[in-house]
């Protein structure tokens, strides 16, 4: 019989088998339900999992809604940086990222939950250690059927223990998940991935053609690089604003003479550019954001989802994709002006990943844009005509807690934020919303 392996600072531990609530589990685990009355079944499997060294087994009957968890709690030292990885397999269960899902509770020395030791959340107060609430691993790579979840933390400095939960949740009738291969290493600290996003502020109001108007933002991403920026974010329909001609008289195709225009200078000046566009494609004319990148190349385009009025009257055809885009920086997601008015976008975009969502838009209550970002837990940079006297949209970067980072007041001036990627923001109570997007958001049934 193959025993239960845990892997710990490089070391690979073989635990004992011992009987918990009547069922056999290796050593240390243990099984919970938040009423016996929903309690499903726990099985321990010594030759099963990914690689065959034993998997842990949650199992419902033919009732709906059972409920439980294996746990266990592993040493730690406080301010070591941890990879946590396990292997799940799952059977017959129709929303698998709410219904398997692994937590991690930091403990102190005292068995209690410990506090977190930096000023990183929202609406921080001097003096206070806020407690370090759970953390929820993503997941991650798919194999053979078996899916990892895995994230790297920092413990707590206060942390002694960490609790390793692995649930299985309101499943469905005759449901199962397997847990296998459970690791926690101590590993290198996470290094920042610092990113500088600009927004360009201005109203190319000079000239009557396409290329006229596209040529007056050379000097603006010229500024934005001299500042050292990553991406540059301008403004919607920019080769159509103030040129009296009609959505189809200044669309192309992508690429195109505008992608071919801003690719020479994304080169030139090394950094990504996203540029409100009209695109062609054959008998059809979309809004669309497009994605250059420092190679000079189109990475990628955007088509407006949701279409107001005047668009719709104008012949425009909606998009229907949500596309994120990989980029050296980190994974980016475009939308377009009123798209924003909606919550579904956005999200969209953050379900596939989105770390940031460049924004072309013309204008927009600027509430809505800190929404986005809030909700999403994802930057979002807006790029607008709106004039900052109007009390209306703004050229900003919207951080996590959906407050502005930097935001532009005058016309041709450029707004630069400086972010770390890697670094969440923690809230009161809540810890790292952005991890528990995935395991909490509601289920929502498509019907016409």
């Amino acid at each position: 019989m193959k025993l239960w392996t845990f892997v710990m600072a490089g070391l690979v531990l073989s635990a004992g088998l011992e009987v918990v609530a009547g069922e056999l589990a290796p050593e240390g685990w243990t099984t919970h339900s938040p009423r016996e009355e929903i309690r499903p079944s726990f099985e321990w499997l010594p030759e099963a999992g990914k690689t065959a060294h034993g998997a842990l087994k949650i199992s419902s009957d033919q009732r709906p809604g059972l409920m439980g968890s294996w746990q266990k709690t592993f040493p730690v030292k406080g301010g070591q940086t941890y990879r946590f990885s396990v292997w799940r397999q799952t059977s017959g269960l129709e929303h698998v990222r709410r219904a398997a899902m692994a937590r991690l509770i930091w403990l102190d020395e005292n068995g209690k939950q410990a506090t977190r030791d930096e000023p990183t959340f929202a609406s921080y107060r001097p003096g206070t250690n806020p407690r370090a609430e759970p953390e929820f691993p993503a997941d991650g790579t798919t194999e053979a059927g078996w899916t990892e979840l895995t994230a790297t933390y920092q413990a707590p400095q206060l942390a002694k223990s960490v609790v390793v939960e692995l649930h299985f949740r309101w499943a469905e009738p005759d449901s199962s998940v397997t847990w296998s291969d459970v690791s926690l290493e101590p590993v290198t600290q996470q290094a920042p991935r610092i990113v500088r996003l600009a927004t360009v502020h201005f109203q190319p109001r000079e000239g009557s053609t396409p290329q006229e108007k596209r040529e007056q933002f050379a000097p603006l991403i010229q500024n934005a690089a001299e500042q050292g920026a990553d991406l540059v974010v301008l403004p919607e329909t920019l080769t159509y604003y103030g040129t009296g001609l009609t959505y189809a008289d200044c669309a192309e195709p992508m690429p195109g003479p505008s992608t071919d225009y801003f690719g020479q200078l994304a080169k030139q000046h090394d950094l990504y550019i996203v540029a409100g566009l009209i695109e062609r494609d054959e008998h059809l004319i979309y809004n669309v954001a497009a994605l250059i990148g420092p190679d000079g190349k189109l990475v990628g385009t955007y088509r407006k989802v949701t279409l107001p009025r005047g668009e719709i009257e104008g012949g425009v055809m909606p998009g229907h994709e949500y596309p994120v885009f990989e980029t050296r920086f980190g994974k980016v997601g475009m939308m377009v002006c009123y798209d924003g008015f909606f919550p579904e976008v956005a999200r969209e975009l953050s379900n596939r990943g989105a770390e940031v969502i460049a924004w072309p838009v013309w204008g927009c209550n600027p509430m809505l844009g800190a929404a986005r970002a809030c909700e999403n837990h994802t930057y979002v940079v807006s790029s607008t005509y709106t004039d900052t006297s109007s009390d209306w949209m703004i050229s900003a970067i919207f951080g996590h807690d959906g407050k502005p980072l930097a935001k532009a007041h005058d016309w041709g001036t450029v707004a630069i934020a400086e972010v770390d990627l890697n670094k969440p923001l923690y809230w009161h109570s809540l810890g790292d919303f952005k991890a528990q997007i995935e395991r909490h958001r509601p289920i929502v049934d498509v019907k016409p």
